[in-house]
C-alpha cells in the first residue's frame, strides 16, 4: 500500500528535469538531433566567479577623470609588415554573411570602425559592403574555403586561419538551405536552397607541419604584409597555442565553449570543449614557455559581455578579447520589442536561438529580404559603437581602481576567486587566502 504525504509536493528528478524529458520525447518523435545556434546554456565557471582587488593603502589608485588609462593594442607584430593597430582591446568575432544578413554585417563594420577596432568576415567570403564599412577587416580562412580568393586575401587587413571554434571544437559549420539565398549560393559556389555542412578540418593539412606550410603560402600571397591569426576552439589550449606559435602565427585566437555558432548540434554545444575561463592560463603558459607572451598576441573569446569581463581576461594574460553574441544583442538581436513575433516562433526574447531557420524577427540572423530590411545598419552601428565605448570605460574604471595606467598592466595578482573551480581554472587565490587548488599549501 502506497502513501503520499499531502504536505510534500511532488518531487521531480534533477537528472530527468523538464528539459531532458522534453528532449527525449522530441528525439523519439522525430528521429533527428536538435540543431540550434548560440553557445552553451549550461552554467560553467566564468568571469563572474572572479573579483578585482582594488587599491587601498597597499596600492595607489588612479583618478578616473584626470589620469590616463591606455587602451590601445597592436596585433601582428611578430612577422607582419603591417600590424593592425586598435584603439581598444575588443574586436568583433567572425560571423558570416549567410549566417547574418547583409545589413547586420554592415552594422558590425560601421560600429567597429566608429570604435576604432576590427571586425571579421566569418565563413562564406567577403562582401563589398563589409569591406567598405570596416576600416580594419580580418578575413577568415576556413576548411570550407567558401568564397576564398587571392584578391580578397589581399584586400583584408589580416587573415585568420580557423582550425576550431569554441561552440564546436572538432566540428564543422552548418548553414541550412532556407538561408542559402541566390547571393549566398553564388558567393559559396553552392546550389541555392540546399543545406551546407562545412568540413571539420582543412583539406590540405593533417597537422602543425602542414599548417606552417599554409601560413607561409598565405604570407607569400599577401607579400608578408598581413598578420596571420590562428583560431582554435578551447579544448587543449596549451598544446594548440604552442603548435600555432611553432607554425608561425602572429596571433592566436582562443574561443571557449561559451562562444556561439550559427548552427550546430545542441549536444555538441553543451558537451564538447572547455569553459573560456579554463582556457586562458594554459595558453598564456604556453606563450611564456616559448618566450612569446606579448610577442605573439592572444585573443580570447567566448562569453565576453562587459568591461569587467574584458579587464579580467586581460589580467589573466590576454591581449585582446573578441565578442560575437554580445555584438548581435547590441545591434538588436533578441530585442523584446519583437516579443510577439518570437512567441509565434515558439520562443521568447532572450531565448531565441533558432538562427538556422532564417526567421529572425530582428532581421539579423536571416536572409529574408523583408526581415533583413527591419535592421537599420547605420543606427545599429551606432548602438554597437556605444556598447564598445561603455565596455572600454568600464575596463578603464577597474584598471584605475587597481592603480594601472594601461589596461594591459592588469595582472593575476589583481584578482581573487569566489569558488574553488574558478580559483583552479584562473590560477588565482581563493578569496581570503593565498592559495588555489594545485598550488600546494595555504
Amino acid at each position: 500500500m502506497s502513501y503520499h504525504n499531502p504536505f510534500t509536493p511532488p518531487r521531480k528528478s534533477a537528472t530527468f528535469d523538464d528539459h531532458t524529458l522534453a528532449e527525449i520525447r522530441r528525439a523519439a518523435a522525430t528521429g533527428i538531433y536538435d540543431i540550434r545556434g548560440g553557445g552553451t546554456k549550461r552554467k560553467v565557471p566564468h568571469f563572474d566567479d572572479l573579483l578585482f582587488l582594488g587599491a587601498s593603502i597597499s596600492r595607489y589608485p588612479l583618478e578616473g577623470y584626470r589620469e590616463k588609462c591606455e587602451t590601445s593594442v597592436v596585433l601582428g607584430t611578430r612577422f607582419a609588415k603591417k600590424p593592425i593597430e586598435l584603439k581598444i582591446p575588443i574586436t568583433i568575432a567572425g560571423m558570416s554573411f549567410g549566417a547574418l544578413s547583409g545589413n547586420a554585417k554592415e552594422a558590425l563594420g560601421r560600429g567597429a570602425t566608429l570604435a576604432g577596432t576590427s571586425t571579421t568576415t566569418g565563413d562564406g567570403g567577403m562582401t563589398d559592403e563589409e569591406r567598405g564599412h570596416s576600416e580594419k577587416l580580418v578575413y577568415q580562412y576556413l576548411p570550407s574555403r567558401y568564397g576564398m580568393n587571392p584578391r580578397d586575401l589581399r584586400r583584408a587587413d589580416a587573415i585568420e586561419v580557423v582550425v576550431g571554434q569554441g561552440a564546436k571544437p572538432g566540428g564543422g559549420g552548418m548553414l541550412l538551405g532556407q538561408k542559402i539565398s541566390d547571393r549566398v549560393a553564388q558567393m559559396r559556389n553552392l546550389p541555392m536552397g540546399i543545406d551546407q555542412r562545412s568540413a571539420c578540418r582543412h583539406p590540405d593539412w593533417t597537422g602543425p607541419d602542414d599548417l606552417e606550410i599554409k601560413i607561409l603560402e598565405l604570407r607569400e600571397i599577401t607579400d608578408w604584409e598581413k598578420p596571420i591569426y590562428v583560431k582554435v576552439g578551447g579544448a587543449r589550449p596549451y598544446y594548440d597555442t604552442a603548435l600555432a606559435v611553432k607554425a608561425g602565427a602572429d596571433v592566436v585566437v582562443l574561443d571557449g565553449m561559451q562562444g556561439g555558432t550559427a548552427a550546430t548540434q545542441d549536444v555538441f554545444i553543451e558537451n564538447v570543449g572547455m569553459p573560456t575561463l579554463a582556457c586562458i592560463r594554459p595558453a598564456v603558459q604556453a606563450l611564456q614557455d616559448l618566450g612569446m607572451h606579448r610577442k605573439v598576441q592572444l585573443v580570447i573569446s567566448g562569453g565576453i559581455r562587459s568591461g569587467a569581463d574584458v579587464a579580467k581576461a586581460l589580467a589573466l594574460g590576454a591581449d585582446v578579447v573578441s565578442i560575437g553574441t554580445a555584438a548581435l544583442v547590441a545591434i538588436g538581436d533578441n530585442d523584446p520589442k519583437w516579443e510577439e513575433e518570437y512567441q509565434k516562433l515558439g520562443t521568447t526574447a532572450g531565448a531565441y536561438d533558432d538562427w538556422h531557420e532564417g526567421k529572425d524577427p530582428a532581421g539579423i540572423t536571416t536572409q529574408d529580404p523583408e526581415l533583413a530590411a527591419r535592421l537599420d545598419p547605420v543606427a545599429a552601428g551606432r548602438r554597437l559603437a556605444n556598447y564598445l565605448k561603455v565596455m572600454t570605460l568600464e575596463a578603464q574604471t577597474i584598471a584605475r581602481a587597481c592603480g594601472k595606467n594601461k589596461l594591459h598592466n592588469l595582472e593575476p595578482e589583481d584578482l581573487c576567486a569566489l569558488t574553488m573551480e574558478a580559483a583552479a581554472m584562473a590560477q588565482v587565490p581563493l578569496a581570503g587566502t593565498s592559495w588555489y587548488p594545485g598550488k600546494g599549501g595555504f
